[in-house]
């Protein structure tokens, strides 16, 4: 088949923006070839961003507010991929076919171990609508529905990207630390989440910028005992997380229970935290090398912490492969867009086994639909884009 230049979009855990990323894909042979084209990340209009962090768990929201918010975001989510195809004020357009949209996680029911829902926000109508292109959203119910977690979905393209290196771990550090692993993909546990809540609470900034606050500090030992009691760390893979569990007041009651802990120290504990339970869920599957991705990368403290946790296994990005560390989950989304849109059914090892994943809101040309594609994807390879500009596409 010909190549589709899929625009892919999604706002993580950490809520700091929407991430947009166009890659041209195509399918041969089992094989899905991934050429990434541009990526950006695009903040949320700060009074909408304001809105969305008041009602995340385990603060409540009522139905005029999670309305608001869905159409609030949908409208952010609609300038951000306008702004790629013809509709921005940038007055880009790099003759996308296809957007796809993970939108923005608002709750995420786990219950006894078991994924029971999730909601993501961001209604598509106003996507499709800026754009014109048809719109594949809603990524994460079906493979719930069938028994899976929904999340991390990211196993669908740490799976085909490592087909042939079974020594290889991935590694996501989003708000939530996700690793695909043995034939898994599954939440570790927290990754920037505790880190940005500890830091707006002790310093008013939304981040500890480049880990300086946690490296001037000293692992509480006792704090982090307490931290790492958590029956989460110990409950078996598939499972997944989010900020229902892992929050600002989580952490609070934790701190109740042991002296009081400096804003330094607070952050150091917590990337010793982090760089703990990924290493101890790692240490099954007895990686090799791990490729790490996701804004967790920028922090220098954190990644210092993991190397070390996870020798002899070397840690790296995925910028060594070809793909942007920053931008991995967005050209998830456009990977996961593209096979949805072909009816390429994919298992991304949370549980739920292979399907089509994801509903389509159709462009301004209701007709314009792809054949089915026969076979499965199988592995993914990562092209750079040729000299000359992009690939010719039908």
């Amino acid at each position: 088949m010909g190549w589709r230049r899929v625009l892919g979009m999604i706002s993580g855990t950490s809520v700091d923006g929407i991430d947009v990323a166009v890659a041209d894909l195509r399918l041969h042979a089992g094989v899905v070839e991934l050429s990434p084209v541009r990526h950006a990340e695009v903040p949320y209009p700060r009074a909408l961003r304001e809105d969305l962090l008041t009602a995340l768990p385990p603060n409540p929201c009522d139905a005029r507010t999670l309305c608001r918010l869905d159409t609030g975001i949908g409208q952010a989510f609609a300038a951000a991929a306008a702004r790629f195809t013809g509709g921005g004020d940038s007055g880009v357009d790099l003759g996308v076919d296809l957007v796809a949209s993970l939108g923005q996680t608002l709750y995420h029911w786990v219950d006894g171990g078991d994924c029971l829902g999730t909601l993501q926000l961001g209604q598509p109508a106003w996507i499709a609508e800026a754009t014109g292109l048809p719109v594949v959203s809603d990524l994460r119910a079906r493979d719930v529905a069938a028994g899976g977690h929904g999340a991390p979905l990211a196993g669908v393209l740490d799976r085909l990207l490592l087909a042939a290196e079974p020594g290889t771990a991935a590694l996501n550090l989003g708000g939530i630390a996700n690793v695909t692993a043995g034939g898994l993909a599954f939440d570790t546990g927290p990754a920037n989440a505790l880190l940005d809540a500890a830091a707006l609470a002790r310093t008013g900034t939304p981040c500890d910028t480049d880990g300086a606050l946690a490296a001037r500090g000293t692992v509480r030992r006792d704090l982090l005992d307490v931290l790492l009691a958590d029956p989460y760390y110990a409950a078996p893979a598939p499972k997944s997380t989010g900020r229902e569990h892992f929050h600002g007041d989580y952490l609070d009651a934790a701190l109740a229970r042991v002296p009081a802990v400096t804003d330094a120290d607070l952050l150091a504990t917590l990337v010793a935290l982090t760089a703990i339970t990924v290493a101890q869920a790692c240490a099954p599957h007895r990686p090799t090398r791990v490729l790490a991705s996701g804004g967790g990368v920028r922090n220098p403290a954190l990644m210092t912490a993991l190397a070390a946790a996870l020798a002899p296994a070397e840690l790296t990005t995925t910028d060594a492969l070809g793909l942007p560390a920053e931008a991995k989950e967005a050209y998830l989304a456009a990977l996961l867009g593209f096979l949805t849109w072909h009816g390429v059914p994919v298992d991304a090892g949370t549980g739920g086994g292979a399907r089509v994943l994801g509903s389509v809101t159709p462009g301004r040309d209701p007709a314009r639909w792809p054949e089915p594609l026969d076979g499965t994807a199988e592995s993914l390879h990562l092209s750079p884009q040729p000299p000359g500009g992009p690939r010719a596409r039908p």
